[in-house]
């Protein structure tokens, strides 16, 4: 599926994304760049960056009411986290929103949730390292529907584990291979 300017989506089809549940979320920093702190015997210490991060994430249900956070990973060059969205309207019933037209989001979608976050720790950061405009984060960022109890369980799992599988992480830069650089004398 192809949206704005011959981007690929690659969420689910039809899926409405405002519909009560738990997602399971990794956003990737700009360029994978370590910048939210760094593993240290298993454990994430989190940079002052990364301490950012973590603010703005536990402040989403203060400015979305349908939502909750339910877990948080920092990791040096992304994020994993659930959000669990319970939508409800004034009366505090379950209601369903419309489904989102092409490039306008649905408010409290988790689309919406993800651009206001990722809005607004990168200001926050930007602020604090002097780069106002530079992108903190990719572009997109990974989805999961959490589909029952056992599922949501073992993602908990995943995350507070992923620090202690730093090493084997193919987000980490250490573990990706190095390719020799050719020289001229190498193509001939």
């Amino acid at each position: 599926m192809r949206s704005r300017a011959g981007r690929r989506s690659i969420r689910l089809p039809g899926y409405d994304t405002s519909t009560p549940g738990a997602y399971f979320v990794t956003i990737c920093t700009h360029d994978r760049e370590l910048l939210l702190g760094d593993v240290m015997n298993g454990r994430m210490a989190p940079s002052d960056f990364g301490n950012v991060v973590e603010a703005t994430w536990s402040k989403i249900p203060n400015h979305f009411g349908n939502a909750e956070c339910d877990a948080l990973c920092l990791m040096p060059n992304h994020i994993h986290g659930i959000l669990v969205l319970l939508t409800i309207d004034g009366r505090g019933t379950a209601c369903r929103a419309t489904i989102a037209q092409l490039g306008h989001p649905v408010p409290g979608s988790l689309a919406t949730i993800i651009r206001s976050f990722k809005s607004a720790s990168t200001r926050r950061i930007n602020a604090l390292r002097g780069t106002p405009g530079y992108p903190l984060w990719q572009r997109n960022y990974y989805e999961h529907i959490v589909r029952n109890e056992d599922q949501l369980q073992r993602i908990r799992s995943y995350i507070a584990l992923n620090p202690a599988r730093w090493s084997e992480d193919t987000e980490n830069p250490a573990r990706r291979p190095r390719r020799p650089r050719q020289t001229k004398a190498m193509n001939t």
